[in-house]
């Protein structure tokens, strides 16, 4: 079993930073692909970045060119750097993780119940 678990959310003004952190525990996480997803009051959830074993990243048009996923094994932690925020950024954030036992994984994808493991939340919020 994993256990993944999301800090580093909380209140910022418009144009600011954040980075939230998802620390796992239980298993490495070296060989999974992990993703960052988040959801805003009634509306869908919706994925934010994703990265694989090999450190290849992508990320949803929205937040291209602002937010930065990246990943530290010897941490055994994710991280969603979260820079020129604006208040449609305003959300949870969960971080989740595929492939984590078993062979390597090899596909990102964007589908959210490909997952199997997910954090409890961070709530970011963004005001203007």
């Amino acid at each position: 079993q994993v256990h993944l678990v999301e800090s580093g959310g909380g209140s910022v003004r418009a144009g600011g930073s954040l980075r939230l952190s998802c620390t796992a525990s239980g298993h490495t996480i070296s060989s999974a692909c992990m993703a960052w997803f988040r959801q805003a009051p009634g509306k869908e959830r919706e994925g934010v970045a994703l990265i694989d074993p090999d450190g290849v990243t992508a990320y949803r048009a929205s937040v291209k060119g602002r937010f930065t996923i990246s990943q530290d094994n010897a941490k055994n932690t994710l991280y969603l750097q979260m820079d020129a925020v604006t208040p449609e950024d305003t959300a949870s954030y969960y971080c989740a993780a595929r492939g984590v036992f078993g062979n390597r994984c090899i596909r990102r994808t964007w589908i959210d119940r490909e997952y199997n493991y997910w954090g409890q939340g961070t709530h970011v919020t963004v005001s203007s």
